[in-house]
């Protein structure tokens, strides 16, 4: 008997396990029929195991009774403890239930404690390990038949087989939890065989990715510092790997994309900008940034990949400026010299009364306002065609709130007031140097004026060729003497002798000057300097216009 217990609890896998209790029934409990039938996730019951009639076992073993057939076959009879005894006076209502069952032969029996071929008893198991002494769970059921002694148990013998059913269960119970045990390992083992492999993959990407990449802590103190760089991404800064973990990208982006990089969301976010490389210069740069975690629950750290463009934004670089420039001299061309000018104007000029608001850009650029007297809001023309006021038009308003209205000085010479003055420049006698010396020379002549021009400038003013020999300057933030004395310095500038290949050449200097404000078109105030430029041809001198 006590072998039969000590099967039950060495067998090493669950089938095993199961095949035990049913061989200990047979063996060791003195029945010539035994089965177990299994609890499963469902809830039915399957017959998992069953000994000492093979013909029997082959034919049900497997099959499956509801969970409702069970809990009824479980409260009929007669109550052994926890035991279920079916006389075979009741047995044949079980016939009506799909639980799998077998029909053995023998003889009537003679007496009442004989066991007759239809008899049925059944051995409930429960999960163990309940701490107030009351049932867990229902495991399962043992079903005996045919009693060796051909007697139905007595106290002794279902004590017996009460007390097997106990260790059955908790013998099943712990070859389940083995058997989970052994595929949570085998399954650990596959997840962290997946991870090295994952793991040694990210780091053959990392390390051997064609374009440069790093990894940076992600929030804390620390924020943005970078931990981890490969290779590519040290060649494209020329800096050593440990060098480049004393820094972070804030470090290294160039001046004026700090704002770049500050407007890339950490997660996700990307920006074109510029590194610097060790010898001083800097590398335009696509960076990309992506979240990787160290763990479900573990710290984040910021992915950056890290893209050559130097190529590329050059490229781009270069054709705008080609769009923007006169491919001659270099300066800006019409369209660039109109876009400037629009940029200053608006078509509402300020009333007289009302001045204009100095803003911290224009006060640099010595722009005139005053605080105390606010732009006037004016309807746009669409807002007076359809009727709308002031409220029907907040962007509008928005704008003009911000807008600082550019005005022309006082005509009085002694004004200290200042605008924004427009030189139109044009070449006298640049004609005969085409004619005389070739177009070679008269592109020579264009490009040595353009330099000189340039020369006599403020930084922030504008030298652009409106096109042929016609130039205009932008410079704001002066006023009248400050104009005149301009164009003076110009005029002595460009009347200087050029040499070109070999032959001395000279040309003259027409320039018109008119005050641009707001309330004008551009058109209006290039063709009010063109006029004024006309006026100084004819009279080889300098026309200014008034207010």
């Amino acid at each position: 008997m006590y072998s039969v217990f000590e099967d039950l609890h060495t067998a090493r896998s669950l089938a095993d396990t199961l095949q035990a209790v049913a061989d200990g029934m047979v063996n060791g409990l003195g029945y010539k029929l035994a089965c177990v039938n299994l609890v499963r996730p469902d809830g039915d019951l399957v017959i998992a195991s069953l000994a000492g009639n093979s013909a029997t076992e082959a034919q049900i073993s497997g099959r499956v009774g509801s969970r409702a057939s069970w809990d009824r076959r479980l409260s009929m009879g007669e109550a052994w403890g926890d035991l279920r005894f079916i006389p075979h006076t009741e047995g044949w209502v079980l016939d009506e239930d799909d639980v799998p069952q077998w029909y053995t032969d023998g003889p009537a029996p003679r007496s009442e404690d004989e066991w007759h071929p239809s008899d049925r008893l059944f051995a409930p198991m429960y999960t163990p390990g309940v701490s107030d002494g009351s049932r867990g769970e229902l495991l399962g059921v043992l079903s005996v038949d045919q009693p060796r002694n051909g007697r139905r148990p007595g106290p002794e013998q279902y004590e017996t087989l009460q007390s097997y059913a106990f260790q059955a269960a908790i013998a099943i119970s712990g070859a389940r939890l083995r058997g989970n045990m052994q595929r949570a390992l085998v399954r650990l083992e596959r997840e962290q065989q997946a991870l090295r492999a994952s793991e040694e993959s990210f780091r053959q990407s990392f390390e051997y990715a064609p374009s440069g990449m790093a990894i940076a802590e992600m929030g804390g103190d620390q924020h943005g510092r970078i931990l981890r760089t490969n290779d590519a991404l040290c060649r494209l800064l020329g800096r050593p790997a440990s060098a480049m973990r004393r820094y972070s990208f804030s470090d290294l982006v160039h001046p004026e994309d700090i704002a770049t990089l500050l407007r890339t969301s950490a997660e996700g976010g990307r920006a074109e900008l510029r590194l610097g490389r060790r010898d001083g210069t800097y590398v335009w740069v696509s960076l990309r940034n992506s979240v990787v975690a160290d763990a479900a629950d573990g710290p984040r750290f910021l992915l950056t990949h890290v893209e050559d463009i130097e190529e590329r934004k050059l490229r781009e670089l270069q054709l705008a400026h080609r769009a923007s420039h006169d491919s001659l001299t270099g300066l800006p061309n019409s369209a660039e010299l109109r876009s400037r000018l629009s940029s200053r104007l608006c078509p509402h000029p300020p009333t007289s009364d009302e001045g204009s608001i100095e803003s911290p850009a224009t006060a640099r650029e010595g722009g005139r306002g005053s605080a105390d007297h606010p732009v006037a809001y004016v309807p746009s023309q669409h807002a007076q065609e359809q009727g709308l006021d002031f409220h029907d038009e907040p962007s509008l308003h928005d704008t003009f709130q911000q807008h600082v209205h550019t005005i022309a000085p006082d005509s009085e010479p002694d004004d200290t007031a200042k605008g924004l003055a427009v030189l139109f420049c044009d070449l006298d006698g640049f004609k005969s140097i085409n004619n005389r010396f070739g177009h070679n020379a008269g592109d020579a002549v264009l490009i040595e004026v353009a330099r000189r021009l340039s020369r006599q400038v403020r930084d922030g003013d504008t030298v652009a060729r409106l096109g042929g020999d016609q130039f205009v300057v932008l410079a704001n933030g002066i006023g009248l003497a400050d104009a005149q004395d301009l164009a003076v310095r110009l005029r002595g500038e460009i009347i200087q002798p050029f040499r070109v290949d070999e032959h001395a050449m000279r040309v003259g200097i027409s320039i018109g000057i008119e005050w641009a404000h707001c309330g004008m078109t551009v058109d209006e105030v290039l063709h009010s300097a063109d006029q004024h430029m006309y006026v100084a041809k004819r009279s080889q001198n300098t026309s200014i216009s008034g207010p």
